[in-house]
């Protein structure tokens, strides 16, 4: 099967998912290319990069509004032209995220544990809202072991003390660090992690994407990289679907994982075919995105640091 093929396939694909979420498409394109190149663009390139997978002008325009009420960016005009840029929201939440969609398997624990606990207190003291700070804590990996304790291996404590900010509970919650389980026997460390999170659920997801993308690397690694526009199209599809994946995966150690991981053959994958689709795709990115001072810049030095290295 040619590249071609493939494309038309993982467009299709995309497209047979509704609706659509225009704007968690367009938070990976931010994500990916434009939050390591200053985080603005004009809208018409957004519109001319999403138009190949079936999106139209009013669909990004409905989406770009909600992110701005949402505080993802924000417009300014210049002319007859509007440019998005990245809110100091948007830039935190990207510094958080970006190291996490980017980065490969944990190998590195040193087997001790987070723990947040929401007390049952009465007063002023009182978090009223528990499923909500539950729930939070859950998008950033974080486990339920029991009534109002939640607990990761190895949790980013930035985005954890930004979200109970967030919350209005940073003063309410008592986080305990480095908590061992070695007086825990393996069966009952591997009974709470099944029941915390669900990596059955998340096994099938990353099986899908493997799946999909490798018959799409097969093709790249025999030397037939397409032209730019597929190739940042091809990087578009894979990165959001990889994303999607990874928002859902608490991102345990190896050493709690079932064997032969799923997940880690997903980052391999999307790694290679990353670095396969680069040159191009940066090439591509250069000529359609635009800026109110012209061109994009080129990315920072953070850009070159994922996937452990890129060249």
């Amino acid at each position: 099967m040619t590249i071609s093929h493939h494309l038309e396939n993982l467009i299709q694909d995309f497209q047979n998912q509704q609706p659509l979420r225009v704007g968690s498409l367009i938070i990976t394109v931010y994500g990916d290319m434009l939050a390591a190149r200053g985080g603005t663009v004009w809208l018409g390139s957004v519109i001319k990069l999403l138009e190949p997978l079936g999106i139209n002008a009013r669909h990004v325009r409905t989406a770009v509004s909600r992110l701005n009420k949402d505080n993802w960016i924000s417009p300014h005009q210049v002319g007859r032209k509007s440019y998005y840029s990245l809110t100091p929201s948007g830039q935190r939440r990207f510094r958080h995220a970006t190291p996490q969609i980017y980065a490969g398997p944990r190998s590195d624990w040193d087997q001790k544990w987070t723990l947040v606990i929401l007390p049952d207190v009465s007063g002023d003291q009182k978090i009223t809202n528990k499923d909500v700070a539950i729930k939070e804590l859950g998008w950033l990996g974080f486990g339920k072991i029991a009534k109002g304790v939640l607990a990761h291996p190895m949790p980013d404590m930035g985005p954890l003390e930004q979200t109970l900010d967030d919350l209005n509970i940073r003063n309410d919650v008592i986080i305990l660090k480095q908590a061992s389980h070695e007086l825990t026997s393996s069966s009952a460390l591997d009974s709470m992690v099944k029941g915390c999170w669900n990596l059955e659920e998340l096994s099938l997801k990353y099986r899908k994407f493997l799946d999909r993308y490798q018959p799409v690397f097969q093709t790249l690694s025999e030397g037939n990289i397409p032209a730019e526009m597929d190739c940042l199209l091809i990087r578009t599809l894979m990165v959001h679907e990889y994303r999607k994946i990874l928002l859902r995966d608490p991102r345990l150690p190896d050493h709690l994982m079932p064997a032969h991981w799923e997940g880690n053959s997903a980052y391999l994958l999307c790694r290679d075919i990353y670095q396969l689709l680069l040159q191009k795709s940066e090439d591509c990115l250069g000529h359609i995105m635009e800026t109110e001072d012209g061109r994009l810049p080129p990315p920072d030095k953070g850009f070159f640091q994922r996937f452990g290295g890129l060249t």
